[in-house]
């Protein structure tokens, strides 16, 4: 009889590490049953020909904030354009459930401050058919989805569920009743299969008043109650969002951020991961935090700072918001369409407003960190190719100057040349590429941070597996092929406790990616108004995925989904796959 799928003859790089090789992978019922020869595979009902192509496991992304996209996306973009299978949703403190009823809407609005994903599209598109986070799995469960999700459950609405307002308070500790309600949500959210518990506790993150969110100043023994359950169950990841941020240096948040997740690690016996990223402000940060997490380690804790390959930020563009939107004239862009913005821009009195507001505001100093990106005639860049790389030649300054033009002038040109396709890329994270590429070989590390799903209109960074493959490893040789491979796939899959995920092995789940490797490259976002009631964001697409399959099903052919949806909902226990 022939087997359900063939991959015929790729080079495999199969998750674990192990030199790559040249194999067939064969399929049946979502699970891998053999790799072998080439050519031994046998016969399939669908086979692909992967000959001169690199055949890896599907890439499991530990950092999303799928959690209200999901409803209405089952694709899961941009992340299963970029070879993404399985995704851990509830990161950073802020869920969906446990939810009451009454507060449906006070959590959409978190979520909206948090992570700016518009509540109006998460009220109308949520089922909301749950009250506790097992019935928020179960819910999952009644939505078919291309990619396989999985979730933690969220300091925030446990916080809120327990203390209401008053869990925003400052100063606000848990009375013992509600400590033991809080545990006892989270003991029931880990029974019905949940991945873990986050927490947020930076500064940045909160809520429509402007009050932090829940959590965010809650104590160590508040913290170590909750992983006590996580404890008690065996299973389940901690995840933060730190308290790194603050006036003067960092040093002393760091060490204090890393102490506490160093005792939460030791007594626990979970595994614990946090934001990592750098910046030019903090240079020395991140190796401080890595230094702290390795010498826990070295004791017995588990501790995984998270970062991403790129650049964590904002992105201008013709399509959304400009550099200089903050002049008249420029915000007067923003009730057209792009087409109408094309006209504005092409007509001469127009044209010659926008330029005259933007003389001198902001300044070359200002914009000194912001890199023209998908532009041919700027260093060394393509027509519709991203680039991340923060090159200094690409600084929108210095483009200006090379053609004896402003900044503003130089923007309008490179939008008219592209049909408004062009970007401008911010960067407010990682803002160095050496530093990045000290974390991305540090073995500490783990890769995360991609936040796919989240700050739906300002930042895009669900591509980072294309970006990671394309310039860091095939372009730049940072890491070998399968070492790079194995951190986005079994590194995640395993630090979560997806064990049948991650591998291409036998007996494992038959989540793949077939990638013509020379023709990999990132495309440029583009900003689309497909969300719930035509709210806006940003998605991005990649050339060179030839097949993605998930559990056993092609689901991405080509760049194009096929229709299926068989993915998986990730429940955390015994037999978990």
């Amino acid at each position: 009889m022939a087997h359900d799928l063939v991959i015929r003859g790729g080079r495999l790089v199969d998750g674990t590490g192990s030199p790559a090789r040249h194999a067939d992978v064969v399929v049946d019922d979502g699970i891998v049953t053999e790799v072998c020869d080439v050519g031994a595979g046998g016969a399939g009902d669908r086979e692909i020909d992967a000959d001169g192509m690199v055949v890896t496991p599907g890439f499991v992304d530990l950092h999303t904030h799928l959690d209200a996209q999901v409803a209405w996306d089952p694709l899961g973009t941009s992340s299963s354009w970029h070879g993404v299978t399985s995704v851990v949703m509830g990161n950073c403190g802020v869920t969906f459930a446990p939810c009451r009823p009454t507060d449906r809407a006070y959590l959409a609005d978190m979520m909206e401050s948090v992570e700016d994903i518009p509540a109006a599209s998460i009220m109308a598109a949520l089922a909301w058919d749950w009250e506790t986070y097992g019935g928020y799995l179960d819910s999952l469960e009644r939505t078919p989805t291309a990619l396989n999700v999985g979730g933690m459950v969220g300091h925030c609405a446990l916080r809120y569920w327990a203390m209401g307002d008053r869990s925003m308070d400052p100063d606000a500790e848990p009375t013992d009743a509600e400590m033991a309600e809080m545990a006892d949500l989270l003991d029931e959210a880990m029974s019905a299969g949940a991945l873990g518990f986050s927490t947020s506790r930076t500064l940045r993150h909160r809520v429509p008043d402007g009050r932090q969110v829940p959590g965010t100043f809650a104590g160590r023994d508040e913290l170590l109650r909750l992983g006590d359950v996580l404890a008690a169950r065996g299973r389940g990841i901690f995840e933060s969002a730190p308290r790194f941020d603050g006036d003067g240096p960092s040093e002393p948040r760091c060490r204090s951020e890393l102490d506490w997740m160093r005792e939460l690690a030791l007594r626990t016996g979970r595994p614990v991961t946090f934001n990592l990223t750098h910046t030019f402000d903090n240079p020395d940060h991140h190796r401080l935090a890595i230094d702290l997490a390795a010498a826990a380690n070295a004791e017995g804790a588990l501790i995984r700072p998270q970062t991403t390959a790129r650049g964590i930020g904002v992105l201008f563009s013709l399509q959304s918001s400009t550099p200089f939107g903050r002049h008249p004239a420029w915000r007067a862009l923003d009730d057209l369409d792009l087409d109408g913005r094309l006209a504005a821009i092409r007509d001469p009195g127009t044209r010659a407003r926008l330029i005259a507001e933007a003389d001198g505001a902001p300044t070359a100093e200002e914009l000194a960190r912001f890199f023209v990106t998908g532009a041919d005639g700027v260093f060394g860049q393509r027509d519709g190719v991203a680039l991340y790389d923060c090159e200094p030649r690409s600084a929108l300054p210095v483009v200006a100057a090379e053609r004896g033009v402003s900044m503003a002038e130089a923007f309008l040109d490179l939008c008219d040349a592209t049909d408004g396709r062009v970007l401008v890329y911010w960067p407010l994270l990682n803002q160095s590429m050496d530093a990045i590429a000290e974390m991305l070989t540090d073995d500490t590390v783990i890769m995360g941070l991609a936040d796919a799903g989240a700050h739906v209109g300002q930042i895009l960074d669900a591509s980072q597996p294309t970006w990671f493959l394309t310039h860091w490893v095939r372009d730049r040789g940072l890491l070998p092929i399968e070492r790079a491979v194995q951190r986005l796939t079994a590194d995640t899959a395993d630090f979560v406790g997806l064990a049948g995920r991650g591998r291409i092995v036998p007996g494992a789940a038959a989540d793949i990616n077939v990638i013509d490797w020379d023709g990999l490259s990132l495309l440029l976002p583009e900003f689309v108004h497909d969300l719930p009631g035509g709210a806006g964001r940003w998605t991005q697409r990649a050339d060179g995925y030839r097949a993605t399959v998930v559990n056993g099903t092609v689901a991405v052919d080509h760049g194009v989904h096929t229709g299926a949806l068989t993915g998986h909902v990730l429940r955390s226990g015994p037999d978990i796959r």
